[in-house]
C-alpha cells in the first residue's frame, strides 16, 4: 500500500467533487455551526462543552455517512440525488452515532493519557466508518475490524492523515484567537469552512481503507 499514492487519489476526486461535496454536506455544517454559537451564548462552558458534543453525534453521522455513500456511489459511477444520500445516512444514523460515541470516548480516554494514545486511537479507528457503512458492520465489529486493518500499518497511515489533521486544527485554533468574540458570526464561517476542510481527510482515509481491503484480499 502507497500511502502517497492514496494522498494523490484523494485529492484528485476531493478538488475534482469538491462543489458537489460541498452542496451535499455544507448546508448542515453551517446548520451545526450556528447551534454551536447558540449553545455557547445560553450556557455556561461545562454545559455548551456536552452540548456541543450531543451536537456533533446529531449531526456529524448524517453528513459524514453521506459523503461516504456519495464516494461508492460516484466510485461506481451511480451518481444520486442529495435526498436520496440524507435518506441512505438517515438509516445509518442510529449506528453511525453509536460508533461516533464509542470512537470519540475512546479518543478522549486516551487523550487524557498524555494526548499520544488518543492520536494512536484516532489513526488506529480511521477505517471504522467505511466498514460500517459500506459493509455492513455493526459498531464494535466495525471498531475491531479496524483496528486488524490497521494493525502494523500506524507509520504508514498516522503521519499522512495526523499531517492534515493537526495542522486544520492548528489553523482553526490560531484563527479562533484572533476572533473579536467566541459569539462572533465570524465563528460560524471559520467552524463551517474548518469541518468542510476537514472532510478531506474523510475522502483520504475512504481511499486508504480501499487499499488496505484490496491488499487484504489479494493475500
Amino acid at each position: 500500500m502507497n500511502p502517497l499514492s492514496a494522498l494523490g487519489d484523494a485529492w484528485y476526486f476531493y478538488r475534482r467533487h469538491c462543489l458537489a461535496i460541498s452542496g451535499l454536506c455544507l448546508p448542515l455544517i453551517v446548520l451545526e455551526a450556528l447551534l454551536r454559537q447558540v449553545l455557547n451564548s445560553t450556557l455556561n462552558t461545562d454545559q455548551a462543552a456536552i452540548g456541543e458534543l450531543l451536537l456533533s453525534l446529531l449531526c456529524y453521522p448524517l453528513y459524514g455517512a453521506a459523503l461516504i455513500l456519495f464516494i461508492d456511489n460516484r466510485l461506481h459511477a451511480q451518481p444520486a440525488s442529495h435526498a436520496a444520500l440524507y435518506a441512505g445516512a438517515l438509516r445509518l444514523w442510529p449506528r453511525m452515532a453509536v460508533l461516533c460515541a464509542l470512537a470519540t470516548l475512546l479518543i478522549m480516554l486516551g487523550a487524557s493519557l498524555l494526548i499520544l494514545p488518543g492520536l494512536w486511537l484516532m489513526v488506529r479507528l480511521a477505517f471504522a466508518e467505511y466498514l460500517l457503512v459500506l459493509h455492513g458492520l455493526p459498531p464494535l465489529a466495525a471498531v475491531r475490524e479496524s483496528f486488524l486493518l490497521t494493525r502494523g500499518y500506524f507509520w504508514q497511515l498516522g503521519p499522512l492523515l495526523l499531517g492534515i489533521i493537526l495542522p486544520l486544527w492548528l489553523l482553526h485554533g490560531w484563527l479562533g484567537s484572533l476572533l473579536p468574540s467566541p459569539s462572533s458570526p465570524l465563528a460560524v464561517l471559520l467552524d463551517s469552512g474548518h469541518a468542510l476542510a476537514q472532510l478531506f481527510t474523510s475522502v483520504l482515509a475512504w481511499r486508504l481503507c480501499q487499499l488496505r481491503l484490496q491488499l487484504t484480499e489479494a493475500a
